[in-house]
Protein backbone atom coordinates (compact mmCIF):
# COMPACT_ATOMS: atom_id res chain seq x y z
CA UNK A 1 0.00 0.00 0.00
CA UNK A 2 1.31 3.49 -1.05
CA UNK A 3 2.34 5.62 2.61
CA UNK A 4 1.62 9.44 3.41
CA UNK A 5 5.16 10.17 3.05
CA UNK A 6 5.38 13.73 3.97
CA UNK A 7 5.97 13.68 7.63
CA UNK A 8 5.74 16.26 10.59
CA UNK A 9 8.93 17.40 10.40
CA UNK A 10 8.10 18.13 6.50
CA UNK A 11 4.93 19.99 7.30
CA UNK A 12 6.58 22.47 9.73
CA UNK A 13 9.35 23.08 7.32
CA UNK A 14 7.06 23.52 4.50
CA UNK A 15 5.17 25.91 7.08
CA UNK A 16 1.79 23.87 7.05
CA UNK A 17 -0.10 24.92 9.91
CA UNK A 18 -4.22 25.70 10.40
CA UNK A 19 -6.12 25.35 7.07
CA UNK A 20 -3.06 24.22 4.80
CA UNK A 21 -2.50 20.86 7.40
CA UNK A 22 -5.87 20.47 7.08
CA UNK A 23 -5.69 20.23 3.40
CA UNK A 24 -2.51 17.62 3.41
CA UNK A 25 -4.38 15.68 5.84
CA UNK A 26 -7.27 15.48 3.38
CA UNK A 27 -4.63 15.05 0.81
CA UNK A 28 -3.24 12.15 3.13
CA UNK A 29 -6.62 10.42 2.98
CA UNK A 30 -6.59 10.73 -0.58
CA UNK A 31 -3.74 8.59 -1.12
CA UNK A 32 -5.51 5.94 1.15
CA UNK A 33 -8.67 5.95 -0.88
CA UNK A 34 -6.40 5.51 -4.09
CA UNK A 35 -3.59 3.09 -2.94
CA UNK A 36 -5.29 0.36 -5.16
CA UNK A 37 -6.14 1.90 -8.12
CA UNK A 38 -3.92 0.38 -10.89
CA UNK A 39 -1.04 3.30 -11.55
CA UNK A 40 -0.39 1.17 -15.09
CA UNK A 41 -2.20 0.69 -18.65
CA UNK A 42 -1.33 -2.74 -19.87
CA UNK A 43 -0.49 -1.43 -23.24
CA UNK A 44 2.80 0.73 -21.48
CA UNK A 45 5.16 -2.08 -22.18
CA UNK A 46 7.84 0.27 -21.51
CA UNK A 47 6.83 0.60 -18.02
CA UNK A 48 7.29 -1.57 -14.84
CA UNK A 49 6.40 -1.24 -11.47
CA UNK A 50 4.86 2.62 -11.54
CA UNK A 51 4.92 4.56 -7.70
CA UNK A 52 3.32 7.96 -7.17
CA UNK A 53 5.01 10.03 -5.38
CA UNK A 54 3.12 13.24 -4.74
CA UNK A 55 -0.57 13.64 -4.00
CA UNK A 56 -2.27 16.81 -4.74
CA UNK A 57 -1.36 20.13 -5.75
CA UNK A 58 0.26 21.17 -9.07
CA UNK A 59 3.40 19.19 -9.38
CA UNK A 60 6.11 19.27 -12.34
CA UNK A 61 9.28 19.10 -13.71
CA UNK A 62 11.21 16.41 -11.15
CA UNK A 63 14.68 15.17 -11.99
CA UNK A 64 17.27 12.86 -11.05
CA UNK A 65 20.38 13.73 -9.24
CA UNK A 66 23.29 12.46 -10.35
CA UNK A 67 23.11 9.08 -8.32
CA UNK A 68 19.02 8.62 -9.42
CA UNK A 69 17.99 8.55 -5.56
CA UNK A 70 16.78 11.90 -5.24
CA UNK A 71 14.43 14.27 -7.37
CA UNK A 72 14.63 17.87 -7.66
CA UNK A 73 11.00 19.32 -8.50
CA UNK A 74 8.57 22.47 -8.73
CA UNK A 75 5.34 22.93 -6.77
CA UNK A 76 2.41 24.82 -6.03
CA UNK A 77 1.47 24.32 -2.82
CA UNK A 78 0.55 25.40 0.69
CA UNK A 79 1.31 27.69 1.81
CA UNK A 80 2.83 29.26 -1.26
CA UNK A 81 0.50 30.83 -3.80
CA UNK A 82 3.20 29.82 -6.98
CA UNK A 83 5.51 27.43 -7.56
CA UNK A 84 8.40 26.79 -5.40
CA UNK A 85 11.22 24.47 -5.70
CA UNK A 86 11.80 21.08 -3.46
CA UNK A 87 13.93 18.00 -3.59
CA UNK A 88 12.61 14.59 -2.04
CA UNK A 89 13.71 11.03 -2.35
CA UNK A 90 12.97 8.44 -4.87
CA UNK A 91 10.34 7.07 -3.24
CA UNK A 92 8.68 10.63 -1.48
CA UNK A 93 10.39 10.72 1.36
CA UNK A 94 12.18 13.65 2.89
CA UNK A 95 10.36 16.40 1.36
CA UNK A 96 12.35 19.55 1.18
CA UNK A 97 11.92 23.26 0.70
CA UNK A 98 14.85 24.54 -1.51
CA UNK A 99 14.03 27.45 -2.86
CA UNK A 100 13.63 30.88 -0.29
CA UNK A 101 9.60 30.69 -1.19
CA UNK A 102 9.97 34.18 -2.17
CA UNK A 103 8.78 35.12 -6.05
CA UNK A 104 8.29 32.36 -8.62
CA UNK A 105 10.48 29.64 -9.51
CA UNK A 106 11.15 27.52 -12.53
CA UNK A 107 13.21 24.67 -14.24
CA UNK A 108 15.27 22.93 -11.57
CA UNK A 109 18.38 20.81 -12.00
CA UNK A 110 21.19 19.24 -10.34
CA UNK A 111 24.68 20.39 -10.69
CA UNK A 112 26.15 16.33 -11.58
CA UNK A 113 29.73 17.23 -10.23
CA UNK A 114 29.09 19.16 -6.83
CA UNK A 115 26.12 19.23 -3.93
CA UNK A 116 24.06 22.13 -5.63
CA UNK A 117 21.13 23.01 -7.85
CA UNK A 118 20.42 25.24 -10.29
CA UNK A 119 16.83 27.28 -11.18
CA UNK A 120 14.90 30.36 -11.85
CA UNK A 121 13.42 32.21 -9.73
CA UNK A 122 11.88 36.00 -10.16
CA UNK A 123 12.45 37.40 -6.37
CA UNK A 124 14.91 39.78 -7.62
CA UNK A 125 12.16 41.83 -8.76
CA UNK A 126 9.17 41.07 -6.43
CA UNK A 127 8.91 38.58 -3.25
CA UNK A 128 5.07 37.98 -4.71
CA UNK A 129 3.61 35.66 -7.25
CA UNK A 130 3.52 37.71 -10.25
CA UNK A 131 0.55 37.93 -11.97
CA UNK A 132 -0.80 35.01 -14.04
CA UNK A 133 -0.60 35.49 -18.02
CA UNK A 134 -3.83 36.62 -19.42
CA UNK A 135 -5.08 33.72 -21.31
CA UNK A 136 -8.61 34.93 -22.69
CA UNK A 137 -7.08 34.46 -26.25
CA UNK A 138 -5.94 31.29 -25.64
CA UNK A 139 -3.70 28.85 -23.58
CA UNK A 140 0.48 30.71 -23.23
CA UNK A 141 3.14 29.98 -21.59
CA UNK A 142 4.18 32.76 -19.19
CA UNK A 143 7.95 33.78 -19.97
CA UNK A 144 8.10 36.67 -17.42
CA UNK A 145 11.07 39.08 -17.48
CA UNK A 146 11.92 38.98 -14.18
CA UNK A 147 13.25 35.62 -14.34
CA UNK A 148 16.77 35.22 -13.51
CA UNK A 149 18.89 31.94 -12.95
CA UNK A 150 20.76 31.13 -9.52
CA UNK A 151 22.40 28.21 -8.12
CA UNK A 152 22.30 27.11 -4.05
CA UNK A 153 23.60 24.52 -1.86
CA UNK A 154 20.95 21.67 -1.26
CA UNK A 155 19.35 23.04 1.66
CA UNK A 156 19.11 26.02 -0.45
CA UNK A 157 21.66 28.43 1.18
CA UNK A 158 24.48 30.09 -0.53
CA UNK A 159 22.23 31.48 -3.20
CA UNK A 160 24.33 32.78 -6.29
CA UNK A 161 22.63 34.83 -8.74
CA UNK A 162 24.06 33.85 -12.43
CA UNK A 163 22.47 35.90 -14.65
CA UNK A 164 21.52 39.55 -14.02
CA UNK A 165 20.86 40.47 -18.22
CA UNK A 166 17.08 42.30 -19.04
CA UNK A 167 14.43 40.06 -19.76
CA UNK A 168 13.95 36.59 -19.43
CA UNK A 169 16.20 33.99 -18.31
CA UNK A 170 14.85 30.42 -17.65
CA UNK A 171 14.75 26.74 -19.04
CA UNK A 172 18.55 25.81 -17.59
CA UNK A 173 20.05 22.74 -17.61
CA UNK A 174 23.63 21.54 -16.89
CA UNK A 175 26.23 19.17 -18.75
CA UNK A 176 27.02 16.20 -17.61
CA UNK A 177 30.33 17.15 -17.26
CA UNK A 178 29.11 20.21 -15.27
CA UNK A 179 30.94 22.49 -17.25
CA UNK A 180 28.06 24.15 -18.70
CA UNK A 181 24.65 25.44 -18.83
CA UNK A 182 22.38 25.73 -21.36
CA UNK A 183 19.45 28.18 -21.32
CA UNK A 184 16.48 30.35 -23.04
CA UNK A 185 17.02 33.50 -22.92
CA UNK A 186 15.36 37.12 -24.19
CA UNK A 187 18.06 39.14 -23.91
CA UNK A 188 18.74 39.84 -27.83
CA UNK A 189 15.01 40.93 -28.14
CA UNK A 190 13.92 37.01 -28.78
CA UNK A 191 13.66 33.19 -27.03
CA UNK A 192 16.76 31.85 -27.65
CA UNK A 193 19.56 29.36 -26.82
CA UNK A 194 22.54 30.12 -24.72
CA UNK A 195 25.53 28.61 -23.38
CA UNK A 196 27.43 29.85 -20.08
CA UNK A 197 29.87 28.06 -18.03
CA UNK A 198 28.76 26.47 -14.54
CA UNK A 199 29.23 29.90 -12.70
CA UNK A 200 27.61 31.69 -15.38
CA UNK A 201 30.51 33.80 -17.17
CA UNK A 202 31.38 33.40 -20.66
CA UNK A 203 28.03 33.35 -21.93
CA UNK A 204 27.71 32.89 -26.09
CA UNK A 205 24.53 32.22 -28.37
CA UNK A 206 23.05 29.00 -29.78
CA UNK A 207 20.23 29.74 -31.87
CA UNK A 208 19.48 33.06 -33.87
CA UNK A 209 16.61 31.91 -35.90
CA UNK A 210 13.12 33.89 -35.31
CA UNK A 211 11.19 32.12 -33.36
CA UNK A 212 10.97 30.68 -29.54
CA UNK A 213 13.97 27.97 -28.73
CA UNK A 214 13.33 26.24 -25.21
CA UNK A 215 13.48 23.78 -22.96
CA UNK A 216 16.82 22.27 -23.40
CA UNK A 217 18.54 19.31 -22.07
CA UNK A 218 22.28 17.73 -22.81
CA UNK A 219 23.04 14.39 -23.92
CA UNK A 220 24.20 12.21 -21.56
CA UNK A 221 27.75 12.18 -23.54
CA UNK A 222 27.48 15.79 -23.78
CA UNK A 223 28.22 15.96 -27.45
CA UNK A 224 23.88 17.19 -27.99
CA UNK A 225 21.30 19.06 -27.17
CA UNK A 226 17.57 18.24 -27.88
CA UNK A 227 15.58 21.31 -27.67
CA UNK A 228 11.99 22.43 -28.60
CA UNK A 229 11.35 25.47 -31.18
CA UNK A 230 8.59 27.13 -32.85
CA UNK A 231 9.29 29.36 -36.16
CA UNK A 232 6.30 30.86 -37.46
CA UNK A 233 6.41 30.90 -41.04
CA UNK A 234 4.01 33.16 -42.19
CA UNK A 235 3.22 37.10 -41.88
CA UNK A 236 0.38 36.39 -39.98
CA UNK A 237 2.53 34.04 -37.39
CA UNK A 238 5.10 36.29 -37.16
CA UNK A 239 3.03 39.28 -36.22
CA UNK A 240 1.48 37.03 -33.55
CA UNK A 241 4.48 35.23 -32.42
CA UNK A 242 6.30 39.04 -31.74
CA UNK A 243 2.94 40.12 -30.40
CA UNK A 244 2.91 37.79 -27.76
CA UNK A 245 6.94 38.11 -27.08
CA UNK A 246 5.86 41.75 -26.47
CA UNK A 247 3.25 40.48 -23.23
CA UNK A 248 6.09 37.92 -22.74
CA UNK A 249 4.26 34.93 -23.76
CA UNK A 250 4.65 31.68 -25.43
CA UNK A 251 1.42 30.13 -27.26
CA UNK A 252 2.79 26.38 -27.48
CA UNK A 253 0.01 25.15 -29.84
CA UNK A 254 2.36 24.12 -32.28
CA UNK A 255 6.11 23.01 -31.37
CA UNK A 256 8.73 20.86 -32.70
CA UNK A 257 12.05 18.96 -31.45
CA UNK A 258 15.24 19.39 -32.68
CA UNK A 259 18.97 18.67 -31.84
CA UNK A 260 22.28 20.50 -32.08
CA UNK A 261 26.22 20.17 -31.41
CA UNK A 262 26.23 21.26 -27.51
CA UNK A 263 29.98 22.63 -28.18
CA UNK A 264 28.80 25.67 -30.68
CA UNK A 265 24.98 24.87 -31.61
CA UNK A 266 25.93 23.82 -35.18
CA UNK A 267 24.41 21.39 -36.97
CA UNK A 268 20.98 21.85 -35.96
CA UNK A 269 18.10 19.56 -37.04
CA UNK A 270 13.78 19.15 -36.96
CA UNK A 271 13.30 15.94 -35.30
CA UNK A 272 9.26 15.55 -36.19
CA UNK A 273 7.30 17.85 -37.93
CA UNK A 274 3.94 16.52 -37.25
CA UNK A 275 2.27 19.79 -36.84
CA UNK A 276 1.43 18.98 -32.80
CA UNK A 277 2.60 20.27 -29.56
CA UNK A 278 6.14 18.82 -29.18
CA UNK A 279 7.95 19.45 -25.82
CA UNK A 280 9.37 18.42 -22.66
CA UNK A 281 12.32 16.23 -24.62
CA UNK A 282 15.10 14.51 -23.02
CA UNK A 283 17.52 12.21 -24.69
CA UNK A 284 17.67 8.52 -23.46
CA UNK A 285 21.55 7.54 -22.13
CA UNK A 286 21.96 5.58 -25.75
CA UNK A 287 21.86 9.38 -26.90
CA UNK A 288 20.15 7.58 -30.16
CA UNK A 289 16.53 7.82 -28.88
CA UNK A 290 14.72 10.72 -27.49
CA UNK A 291 11.41 10.59 -25.20
CA UNK A 292 8.99 13.52 -25.12
CA UNK A 293 5.72 14.51 -24.40
CA UNK A 294 3.27 15.66 -27.32
CA UNK A 295 -0.63 16.09 -28.87
CA UNK A 296 0.06 13.99 -31.41
CA UNK A 297 -2.58 11.30 -30.96
CA UNK A 298 -5.73 13.43 -30.26
CA UNK A 299 -6.88 15.63 -33.04
CA UNK A 300 -8.82 17.69 -30.56
CA UNK A 301 -4.71 18.71 -29.46
CA UNK A 302 -6.15 18.39 -25.47
CA UNK A 303 -4.48 15.40 -24.23
CA UNK A 304 -0.83 14.39 -23.99
CA UNK A 305 1.06 11.18 -23.60
CA UNK A 306 5.12 10.48 -23.60
CA UNK A 307 6.27 8.96 -26.77
CA UNK A 308 9.89 7.64 -28.07
CA UNK A 309 11.92 8.74 -30.97
CA UNK A 310 15.14 8.04 -33.08
CA UNK A 311 17.00 11.37 -33.55
CA UNK A 312 16.03 11.26 -37.34
CA UNK A 313 12.59 10.83 -36.82
CA UNK A 314 12.16 7.15 -37.22
CA UNK A 315 10.66 4.76 -34.67
CA UNK A 316 8.06 6.94 -33.26
CA UNK A 317 6.55 4.61 -30.44
CA UNK A 318 4.03 5.95 -27.84
CA UNK A 319 4.82 5.40 -24.25
CA UNK A 320 2.40 6.10 -21.93
CA UNK A 321 -1.62 5.92 -22.17
CA UNK A 322 -3.42 6.07 -18.22
CA UNK A 323 -3.76 9.84 -18.08
CA UNK A 324 -4.94 12.91 -19.65
CA UNK A 325 -1.77 14.56 -19.59
CA UNK A 326 1.97 12.72 -19.04
CA UNK A 327 5.14 15.27 -19.37
CA UNK A 328 9.14 16.27 -18.12
CA UNK A 329 9.97 12.64 -18.74
CA UNK A 330 13.76 12.26 -17.28
CA UNK A 331 15.21 8.03 -17.93
CA UNK A 332 18.34 8.01 -15.29
CA UNK A 333 21.88 7.69 -16.67
CA UNK A 334 21.92 4.06 -15.99
CA UNK A 335 18.38 3.53 -17.75
CA UNK A 336 16.92 1.76 -15.19
CA UNK A 337 14.22 4.59 -13.90
CA UNK A 338 11.51 6.99 -15.86
CA UNK A 339 10.36 9.72 -13.91
CA UNK A 340 7.29 11.79 -15.33
CA UNK A 341 4.56 14.12 -14.14
CA UNK A 342 1.06 13.10 -15.36
CA UNK A 343 -2.31 13.17 -14.16
CA UNK A 344 -3.11 9.70 -13.84
CA UNK A 345 -4.51 8.69 -10.74
CA UNK A 346 -5.81 12.21 -9.84
CA UNK A 347 -7.95 13.08 -7.00
CA UNK A 348 -8.91 16.69 -8.68
CA UNK A 349 -8.74 19.21 -11.32
CA UNK A 350 -6.46 20.54 -12.44
CA UNK A 351 -3.66 18.19 -10.22
CA UNK A 352 -0.56 16.87 -11.40
CA UNK A 353 1.59 14.33 -9.67
CA UNK A 354 5.45 12.88 -9.62
CA UNK A 355 5.31 9.03 -10.68
CA UNK A 356 8.45 6.64 -11.01
CA UNK A 357 8.68 3.69 -13.06
CA UNK A 358 11.10 0.64 -13.92
CA UNK A 359 12.49 1.24 -17.21
CA UNK A 360 12.11 -1.70 -19.63
CA UNK A 361 14.12 -0.98 -23.10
Amino acid sequence: MLRWTLDRRAILRLGLTGAGWALWERIGAARLAHAQTPLRDPRERHLGAIRQLTFGGLNAEAYFDPTGTRLVFQSTRPPFGCDQIFTMNTDGGQVRLVSTGRGRTTCAYFYPDQPRILYSTTQFEDAACPPAPDRSRGYVWPAYPSYDIVSADLDGRNLRRLTQSPGYDAEAAISADGRSIVFCSARDGDLDLFLMDAGGGNVRRLTDRPGYDGGPFFSWDGRSIVYRSYYPETTEAREAYRADLARHQVRPAVMDLYVMAAADGGEQRRVLGNGAANFAPFMLPDSTRIIFSSNLHDPTRRSFALYLVHLDGTGLERVTYAEEFASFPMISKDGTKLVFCSTRNASGPREINVFIADWIP
